[in-house]
């Protein structure tokens, strides 16, 4: 019962190509900016994993974070809400290249899909992106005289997630709006892995102030002092520092 990590290149170690990953964080705040870079670390020292599909909310900043891991050329397909942001700069070049398939969703639509994955809903239906290219091809129903598009639920082989507090058993608490997706890629991952930025006791965290429960977790790692993705890119940041 005991899922605590000895590192971060345990953490992602299971991680293989083609591999769908739900990378927590609504822009920066909640982003595992740890476990993304030990990735990127592993695909530089071995070449996986590689040809990955990514869901996150956008398509990162700057050249850390997310935007570092579509800079290595690790990325096949995007999902998000918003592949336009402060410096997409990284993205923008690939998807115009050709280098990386975006699919949009927009972001109630995202949410509500990963939290359908998560509950074992298959499809729901929504009015969002009624008669837009984004319904094309999909199934439209009319309830109470209103057109709804039908959407699927979205899973993952992988979740990162970032966290404030964990125990060993994996039960998590989040740090104000850093909670955003977190909690819901947990859900709809086959396995989820949480940095966290204290490990404590079974029994540290108050019942009622779990958010994730630790069934819904298979690996933490302790992360004391982690990195916010604003902060590196006000410092014009570069991972891998090599890439620089």
């Amino acid at each position: 019962m005991d899922k605590t990590l000895s590192d971060l290149a345990a953490a992602v170690a299971g991680i293989d190509d083609g591999m769908t990953v739900m990378i927590g964080g609504f822009g920066g705040s909640g982003a595992p900016i740890e476990l993304i870079h030990a990735l990127i670390d592993r695909f530089l020292a071995t070449g996986h994993p590689k040809n990955l599909v990514v869901v996150n909310n956008n398509a990162g900043n700057g050249h850390v974070g997310l935007a570092a891991l579509i800079e290595a050329g690790m990325v096949a397909k995007l999902i998000c809400s918003f592949p336009r942001s402060a410096d997409p700069v990284v993205f923008t070049e690939r998807y115009l290249a050709g280098q990386i398939e975006l699919e949009l969703v927009p972001q109630g639509t995202l949410a509500e899909r990963i939290r359908a994955g998560g509950a074992g809903i298959p499809a729901f239906y929504t009015p969002t992106s009624f008669g837009t290219d984004l319904a094309k091809g999909k199934p439209v129903e009319v309830f109470e005289g209103r057109s709804y598009v039908q959407e699927r639920w979205l899973k993952a082989d992988v979740a990162l997630v970032k966290a404030h507090l964990g125990d060993r058993l994996g039960n998590l608490t989040y740090r104000m709006a850093a909670r955003n997706f977190n909690p819901l890629m947990c859900m709809a991952a086959t396995t989820t892995i949480v940095q966290v930025s204290q490990i404590v006791a079974p029994g540290g965290i108050d019942p009622e102030a779990v958010i994730t429960p630790g069934i819904f977790v298979q690996g933490v790692v302790e992360v004391p002092h982690p990195q916010q993705e604003e902060d590196l890119n006000r410092a014009k940041a570069v991972y891998p520092e090599a890439a620089a």
